[in-house]
């Protein structure tokens, strides 16, 4: 058995030697190139942007084995990742709630004291509807009607004592004058 081989066989394994390794430059580049971009990884998303095939990822163990420790580091950034948004999603979330918890509170304050103001209103309320019954608003309306009348009434003898008074001191300014003329009458007699 002859174990050197051909030089064609030699040149063509050589051949796929260098294409294997130009291919798995390329699978490292693309792994590269995704995590640059924080791009998911994943055999299908490698062998796109390294231009070889699914197969040639599943088959060669270098590839296999590249692949799969960088979808394991992805896999374990990813999980930081989350966990980070998960716990700033908490910081924001008990935020929030702190705040809503702080609205309530002071929610619950002003509807407390609306209700206390509504209650006083309506006991004013019910006061006043208590005092004026229908009866009692016919007795004030008829008490209102009589004190018109009697402020007219009043008003008109007013009017007729202020008439009066004015002749009577019209009347007296006429007898003041008439004492005075007779007084002058007796002095010159």
């Amino acid at each position: 058995m002859n174990t050197v081989p051909e030089p064609r066989t030699a040149a063509a394994l050589a051949s796929r030697r260098r294409k294997t390794e130009a291919a798995l430059q390329r699978v490292h580049e693309a792994i590269r190139r995704l995590r640059r971009e924080k791009a998911q990884v994943s055999v299908a998303a490698v062998a796109r942007h390294a231009d070889v095939s699914r197969t040639f990822l599943y088959d060669n163990a270098e590839a296999r084995a590249a692949v799969a420790t960088a979808m394991t580091e992805a896999g374990d950034r990813r999980t930081q990742i989350v966990a980070d948004q998960d716990t700033e999603r908490e910081a924001t979330w008990r935020e929030r709630a702190m705040n809503a918890e702080d609205a309530l509170k002071a929610a619950h304050g002003e509807i407390l004291s609306q209700r206390t103001r509504v209650g006083e209103l309506l006991g004013q309320i019910r006061d006043l509807q208590a005092e004026w019954t229908e009866e009692a608003i016919q007795r004030i309306t008829t008490e209102n009607t009589t004190l018109k009348q009697r402020v007219r009434q009043l008003t008109a003898d007013n009017r007729t004592l202020d008439e009066r008074l004015k002749a009577a001191r019209s009347n007296l300014r006429f007898q003041d004058r008439r004492v005075a003329d007779l007084e002058a009458q007796i002095l010159r007699t």
